[in-house]
Order: structure tokens, then C-alpha cells, then sequence
């Protein structure tokens, strides 16, 4: 059975995807990586998203953006 990655909730952040468990906005990391900030950054920014989460996210990401990428 798939965890669930990212919440959808109109109670948080006015329904702005955040990773599950938390308030932290999914776009956050996004916005990390553009500014060239690596993940450990984003992770010492955001505590409350662990490595596990944001990485998986990352791939679920890759995967519906590229249909035949291989999890690294």
C-alpha cells in the first residue's frame, strides 16, 4: 500500500499541498532547489519534513513527469 505523501486540506495553508504530516508547503522544496539551495538545506529550513518524505516526493514527482524513470 502507497503512503500518502502530500496532504490537500482547506483547513491548511487554505488547501495548499503540504507534505503529509505537516504544514510545510510541497512548493517550498520546489522553491529550494530552483535557488540552487541543496536538500540538506531545505531540511535544515524545514525540520519537520524528513529526508525520507521529501526524497520520496521528489521521485513521485520525477515519475509522473517522466513515465519511464527508474526510482534512483
Amino acid at each position: 500500500m502507497k503512503t500518502q505523501l502530500i496532504t490537500i486540506d482547506p483547513e491548511i495553508h487554505s488547501g495548499t499541498p503540504v507534505f503529509a504530516g505537516t504544514r510545510v508547503p510541497v512548493k517550498s522544496l520546489f522553491a529550494h532547489l530552483e535557488a540552487g539551495d541543496s536538500l540538506e538545506v531545505f531540511l535544515d529550513d524545514f525540520p519537520s519534513v524528513s529526508r525520507e518524505l521529501a526524497v520520496a516526493v521528489l521521485e513521485e514527482a520525477r515519475a509522473a513527469l517522466i513515465p519511464d524513470a527508474y526510482p534512483a
